[in-house]
């Protein structure tokens, strides 16, 4: 399974105001071309949300559901794929306080399901997923700039708390 972290500071925003603008799916094909379309059911009585999707990805469509929950107190949101075109997809968004605004951190596992050719494909799904994540936050949070990513193992997979 490949592993992507995308650490970014949003500044000038307020932890609070970053997660609710993250959480707000509705609003990504509003702020980003690399989204098309984003479908979100109402709440479970769980308080989850399942949410369709359907994303550019290098010259084609990703499309999938997956189930959202939410940890607001601790500004954090977790995400699982229950169908769709990876085999795998499940990671987070974690927003924490910083000098500058927000640091941001997106840190996800896929896996595309296609072993003979995962050499092949899964650095171009990691490169394309970085920058449709990049171009997700500059939308929505306005001024950001990256954070150095701690060196993390392939095989690694996200933290969900």
């Amino acid at each position: 399974m490949r592993h992507v972290t995308v650490r970014m500071t949003a500044h000038d925003v307020e932890p609070e105001a970053a997660y609710q603008r993250i959480r707000d799916f509705r609003r990504y094909p509003d702020v980003t071309e690399t989204v098309r379309e984003v479908v979100v059911h109402p709440p479970g009585a769980d308080g989850t949300v399942v949410s369709d999707w359907t994303v550019r990805f290098r010259n084609g469509l990703m499309r999938w559901t997956e189930r959202d929950s939410f940890r607001p107190e601790e500004l954090v949101l977790a995400f699982t794929q229950l169908r769709g075109d990876f085999q795998v997809f499940e990671g987070s968004w974690r927003c924490t306080p910083a000098e500058r605004g927000t640091d941001v951190t997106f840190d996800a596992a896929f896996d595309l399901g296609i072993p003979t050719l995962a050499d092949l494909l899964d650095p171009v799904a990691e490169s394309t997923l970085r920058t449709n994540i990049e171009l997700i936050l500059r939308g929505l949070l306005g001024r950001v700039s990256a954070l150095p990513s701690a060196p993390l193992a392939r095989t690694a997979a996200p933290t969900h708390g």
